[in-house]
């Protein structure tokens, strides 16, 4: 099974919300990552049939379905919002599209509900109506609707984005290992980058409407291609300094670090540092050591987010497992190891070192 957007853009009320997309996907799961303003619920929609694009084509297994309603496509959608019919019992909701099936009949549609039911963890719930259930139920529900009848595009827009902490964490595994043979196309976005490398699944990163980078999710976090792709699956935000290379070291507000096989001597890059990279205790020798005042301290119970103003008015956020105790104003140093810095260049965003160790600025 494919489904392939080719060259698809959409525009609605002069902006252009999807800009010359072109994927192809295959059988299982692939994963959409992007901040709110992507595009990701634009794309869905497109691929669903419920918004026919302005440019472009949809084709599903070589057949273009870019007119076709989505009435007469096999397609399925979970919205981040729970959407079940509230007069329904859980059976019934489940149940509904199987009845527009002639596949099912009868025991069979039982049997499928149970089967579907019993997956989802509601088994218990089926002679409930949705407004008897919890929020998860409810979504856990939708799931299940949408998973009862075999379809060639399965499409989930934030599924789980309005689901507690622990319910989140129990569904997404749930989900992850229900698609891991999923005998067609599923496509899931979402704006938690955690939640794209759990899946572990082909990602796509979007912005701004354009697709960013698409490929292997762990190896995007680990490399990223570019300053956007780097931002995108940072959780919390990346933090960034503004660089530049002089004399093969790169400065960066009153300190430096190497820049091996640097040569062009002026050149304006930007450092990429997560959070978890910064230390308030020196480790090891080599490390950039930025002076910082403490203007606040976030605990969570298990880290602190330690949030520095820097030199120049530049802000910092440091990452630290634990609960410590941190006053506001105190004077201390943020070390980051130059291993643990992306050098992007500054005009084009393009990555030019994952470490101190892979500078490249004539790439």
């Amino acid at each position: 099974m494919t489904l392939i957007l080719d060259g698809v853009s959409v525009r609605q009320r002069g902006e252009t919300w999807l800009d010359d997309i072109t994927l192809e996907l295959s059988n299982g799961l692939t994963t959409v990552v992007g901040p709110m303003t992507a595009g990701k619920t634009t794309l869905m929609r497109v691929a669903a049939g419920l918004l026919p694009p302005d440019s472009g084509r949809v084709t599903v297994n070589g057949k273009d379905v870019t007119g076709i309603s989505v009435r007469k496509r096999s397609v399925a959608f979970v919205y981040q919002q729970f959407i079940n019919y509230p007069s329904l019992t859980v059976y019934e909701n489940i149940a509904s599209p199987l009845r527009l099936d002639p596949r099912f009949r009868g025991d069979g549609i039982d049997r499928r509900v149970r089967e579907v039911a019993e997956l989802m963890g509601i088994a218990g719930l089926l002679d409930r109506r949705p407004a008897e259930l919890s929020g998860g139920q409810q979504q856990r529900t939708a799931i299940a609707r949408a998973l009862a009848r075999p379809v060639d595009v399965l499409l989930l827009d934030e599924p789980l984005a309005n689901l507690d902490f622990k319910l989140r964490e129990q569904l997404r595994a749930d989900l992850k290992a229900m698609f891991a043979d999923a005998p067609g196309v599923v496509l899931y976005s979402t704006a938690d980058p955690n939640e794209a490398l759990t899946f572990a699944a082909p990602t796509v990163v979007l912005g701004e409407g354009r697709v960013q980078h698409t490929g292997d999710v762990a190896e995007m976090y680990d490399h990223p291609p570019t300053l956007a792709v780097a931002a995108t699956l940072s959780d919390p935000p990346l933090n960034l300094l503004p660089g530049v290379v002089r004399d093969g070291r790169i400065e960066c507000l009153g300190t430096s670090f190497p820049a091996p096989r640097a040569q062009a001597t002026g050149h304006d890059v930007m450092l990429g540092i997560r959070p978890h990279q910064v230390r308030i205790d020196r480790d090891g020798p080599g490390a950039l050591e930025l002076p910082a005042e403490i203007r606040l301290a976030e605990v969570t119970g298990s880290a602190t987010f330690l949030h520095l103003l820097l030199k120049g008015g530049r802000h910092l956020v440091a990452h630290l497992p634990g609960t410590r105790p941190f006053t506001p104003g105190e004077s201390t140093v943020a070390y980051v190891d130059p291993a643990h810095i992306f050098v992007f260049d500054e005009a084009g965003g393009r990555l030019l070192s994952t470490s101190a160790a892979e500078v490249d600025l004539h790439g």
